[in-house]
């Protein structure tokens, strides 16, 4: 079967046709067959990407990391050696994950050390908090991980960066009147720049045109096939595929220059 018959299957692929791929792309590495790949498994991604909301960072975001690692995975997948693919791509998926976690979960960069620290004092206060039944001293917090006080105390600073208080947070006032968190941050200087802080997915699209952006939001927001996409555009699916393929490699670009940041 070739890779055009492959595209016009209205169904998932059989567990051998997915092998039957996978060998052809290890041994001349298609793009054609990479993108029908990635597409095959993309469900991984989404799998994956559920387990880790609620933790401070958009699905969104994470989805995006997630089907990084799952391009990674493709790329690096060796079918010779007998193991699944879905196997493979769980770890290397979940690795890309934890990493943008650990680097990008802090809205300001703080030292790892810190970071560290700040996950010990979490499991040390429910520790305490079970022993004395109350919340533990910041003394008692301190010798409990052998470390100094003001190390306790910079590193319960740092962490109020990670996962930020919304602006849009709404409280009570006075006079009966909604507020929000905005409300009581001091105005703007007049001649002060506008600073706004953009996730990863925002950035990425900046560099897109109209086309790329509706390629992307439809094939991995709107879960539409490339055939329904060429149709809207009045384009070839061809098209279409090799927009996509050009798109997700300024993701994987822009992901590794982030990362070496």
């Amino acid at each position: 079967m070739n890779i055009q018959q492959y595209r016009n299957l209205n169904r998932k692929l059989t567990k051998e046709e997915r092998k039957e791929l996978f060998n052809e792309y290890y041994e001349n590495r298609d793009p054609d067959l990479r993108n029908i790949l990635i597409e095959e498994y993309l469900y991984i991604a989404e799998i994956l990407s559920k387990k880790y909301t609620n933790r401070g960072i958009d699905y969104d975001d994470i989805f995006q990391i997630a089907s990084i690692g799952l391009i990674y995975a493709v790329d690096r997948y060796d079918p010779t050696k007998g193991f699944e693919f879905s196997s493979f791509a769980t770890p290397t998926i979940i690795g890309e994950i934890k990493k943008y976690f650990r680097d990008k979960g802090w809205t300001i960069r703080v030292p790892r050390r810190i970071q560290e620290l700040s996950k010990k004092i979490m499991l040390a206060k429910t520790k305490l908090s079970q022993t004395y039944q109350r919340t533990p001293t910041i003394e008692e917090i301190a010798n409990y991980l052998n470390a100094s006080q003001e190390e306790i105390i910079e590193s319960m600073e740092a962490s109020k960066v990670y996962s930020p208080q919304s602006l849009d947070l709404v409280y009570d006032s006075n006079d009966d009147k909604e507020m929000s968190f905005a409300d009581l941050i001091g105005e703007e200087e007049e001649y002060f720049e506008k600073i706004e802080l953009k996730d990863f997915i925002t950035k990425s699209m900046e560099d897109l045109n109209e086309v790329e952006k509706t390629i992307l939001i439809d094939r991995y927001f709107n879960k539409k096939t490339q055939v329904v996409i060429a149709k809207k555009l009045n384009i070839s699916q061809m098209t279409v595929s090799r927009i996509e393929k050009k798109v997700l490699e300024k993701m994987r670009k822009e992901i590794e220059k982030s990362m070496e940041v």
